[in-house]
Parts: C-alpha cells; structure tokens; sequence
C-alpha cells in the first residue's frame, strides 16, 4: 500500500468515525417524544449562535485592528516604499494569487523583498529547497534572489504588512493558518488540506514558533491544532507572542 493510499485510507475511516459520531447524538437527542426533540435543537442553535457570536467577533476585531494598524502604520509603509523604488527602481509591491478558505484564490501583497524576475528564477533553485527538494513548500536561507532592503523587510516581517488590506476586506484574519500558493496547494493530500476549512491568517502558531525552520507536516499539524482549539482568547495570544517572534526574527529568511 502507497503512502498516498494509506493518507487516503485514514482520511476515509476519520470520516466514517465522525458519521458514526453523528448518528449517535442525532440518536441520543432526536429520539421520540417532544422533550428530547426540543433538547436536541436547543443544544443545536445554541452551538450556532455561539460559533456564529465568535466569528462576528473576530471579524470585527480584524477589521478594527487592520484598520488602525494601517494608519499608524502608514509612514512606514511609505518609507520601506521609497526605499525599494530607490534601491533598484522596480515596483514596490509584489502581487501573488493565494489560495484562502475552502480552496478560494485571491490576490496577495507584499512589500518586494526579491529581484523583479524572482519567480522565473526559482526552477533554478528548488535542489537548494531547505524543506527538500520535493517538499511542498520552498524555503531557503540564503535566497540570491533577496536584495538588500528585502533582507532587512523579511527579518522584521515588514514586507507581509501590505495584507492588512486582505484583513479588511475579509481574505484573510489577523490568525490563522497562511495562505498558500496554487503550486504547494496542487501537493496537498488529502489531510493537508485541512489547512483550508478557515480563513487563513497574517500569523499562526507556527509563525510564532520558528516559521521558515518548521517543516511542512508540522507546519500543518501546528495549523491543524489551532483549527480545531481556536477561540479569541488563543488569537490574542498568538498576536502576543507574535511580536518578540518578529523582533527576534528566528526561522524568518
């Protein structure tokens, strides 16, 4: 049996579990009689309303905070902008199609931090991948590609400011899993993909924890992690823990 047959084997037996799961409390709360009818909605529009309560509130905290970060933010924003188009003269912003919730594609920005042709150039480099050579994502410490003001963006996190702007438009949240691109997400089993049932964020646990030197399958176990115990109180504490993580830029090249 193929590494990808048992993935898939798992994936199907995990979902005969939660089907299984289901019949049971449906069976347990929706027996005969008014009582347990009226339990089982009860306890049903109840978990609605407070799922729904908490992504309202959450989004409303994304928008306030994105809202706020990018005014006070706003002469950073133009001075790392000066300095790109200063130092090589091309565009400031460097635009990528990133897959968000549920498999949905949107355009994502950064502040440029590589060459103007650093994408032609990355064939040319996946031996080098620090994820390996076939990994799904690429990683590499000493990217010839970064230019000099892209090292000191990428160390601070700065060039990843510009997605405040998918934060208030609703692409992405101030937590969750990142998003990735089209071509890792073409490599995703079917339990990577796990990674997609929420919006995805501008950092996660991951982020926090080493970024570029955890490995993909922790990267998606950690991602997987917080989409099943994520709660406001848990986004608060990533985006505490995510500033000594930019600070110290540990795992960011």
């Amino acid at each position: 049996m193929t590494a990808q047959t048992e993935t898939n084997s798992g994936a199907l037996s995990d979902q005969a579990v939660r089907v299984a799961l289901s019949d049971e409390l449906y069976r347990r709360f929706s027996g005969p009689g008014w009582p347990q009818r009226f339990r089982y909605w009860r306890k049903k529009y109840a978990w609605l309303l407070i799922v729904g309560g908490t992504r309202s509130i959450k989004r409303l905290i994304d928008f306030t905070a994105a809202l706020c970060g990018a005014v006070v933010l706003a002469p950073l924003f133009l001075a790392v902008a000066l300095a790109i188009r200063l130092t090589d003269h091309g565009p400031v912003l460097f635009w990528q199609t990133r897959v968000g919730q549920y498999g949905r594609e949107f355009p994502f920005p950064k502040f440029r931090s590589m060459v103007v042709n650093a994408e032609a150039l990355k064939d040319q480099l996946l031996a080098q991948n620090q994820h390996g050579g076939e990994g799904v994502t690429f990683k590499m410490k000493r990217d010839p590609r970064i230019t000099w003001i892209g090292r000191i963006i990428r160390k601070l996190s700065i060039d990843e400011l510009p997605q405040l702007w998918n934060v208030l438009i609703g692409d992405m949240s101030l937590v969750g899993p990142r998003p990735p691109v089209p071509r890792e997400v073409a490599l995703y089993t079917l339990s990577d993909r796990r990674r997609l049932d929420v919006i995805p964020g501008l950092t996660c646990i991951w982020q926090v924890s080493g970024r570029s030197d955890i490995p993909f399958d922790k990267q998606v176990e950690l991602d997987v992690q917080y989409i099943q115990s994520q709660n406001l109180w848990l986004d608060i504490k990533l985006l505490l823990m995510t500033v000594p993580a930019v600070l110290l830029g540990k795992g960011a090249y």
